[in-house]
């Protein structure tokens, strides 16, 4: 075989890999990975920015629900609750075999379906949002208990995802991204913890909406990474 050939051959032979399509499928679905998080906290912004009566310092993005925009935020949970699961069938995809495997993406799977279900079951309007809304916490109806139900179920799963995920990348001895899950998962559950308690502080809210991003950050992160893998393998 001369040196042409043998180039040829390779060439194909990469081709063919690059069309493998067990691998395109769970590239497909790795990259829904990478824009979730972007997508949902790029349109909360927005929402917040614009919606009037809206205050970043008091109120929750789940309140954005409400009120005569209140769909888009709501399409904002379903879609890409939707995404996230479907990156959690590329997660099992791309980890098997190995530790992790299983329960990483079923984690994750619950916590994007845990965003659908926040989706269906809008929160209640508190806080003085919309605007008209009294100042206090208000009323707590069945479809706003559902709601913070799904949610706490939701963020429990993720929290413990980062954890397994953590622990994956510690046996791999990628150790900077063992580092990243683990801080992840306990930067959010500090910021779940303290939203969950009632406070109702400027500081604590902040600190939840900013482990909100950073939980989404790391998805997206890890979705970057396993689909750069899965391109290279």
């Amino acid at each position: 075989m001369t040196a042409q050939q043998a180039t040829s051959v390779a060439d194909g032979a990469e081709a063919g890999a690059g069309c493998d399509p067990a691998t395109s499928v769970t590239k497909t679905l790795l990259a829904y990975g990478v824009i979730a998080g972007p997508i949902y906290v790029l349109v909360s912004v927005i929402e917040g920015l614009t919606r009037e009566g809206f205050d970043f310092s008091r109120h929750a993005w789940s309140l954005l629900a409400n009120g005569d925009f209140g769909w888009i935020h709501v399409a904002d949970l379903v879609v890409t609750g939707l995404m996230t699961v479907a990156f959690a069938v590329g997660l099992g995809r791309a980890l098997r075999p190995g530790l992790g495997a299983t329960w990483a993406p079923r984690l994750v799977g619950a916590y994007g379906a845990s965003m659908v279900a926040a989706g269906a079951f809008r929160a209640d309007p508190a806080l003085g949002f919309p605007t008209g809304t009294p100042a206090g916490a208000g009323e707590v109806s069945w479809h706003g208990t559902l709601h913070f139900v799904s949610g706490g179920i939701g963020f429990a799963c993720l929290i413990v995802a980062c954890f397994v995920m953590g622990a994956r990348f510690g046996r791999d001895g990628r150790r900077g991204w063992a580092a990243f899950s683990r801080i992840t998962g306990v930067l959010f559950f500090a910021g779940f913890a303290g939203i969950a308690s009632g406070g109702g502080s400027v500081w604590i809210n902040l600190a939840f909406t900013a482990a909100v991003v950073l939980v989404c950050a790391w998805i997206s992160a890890l979705a970057v990474h396993l689909y750069r893998r899965a391109a290279h393998s």
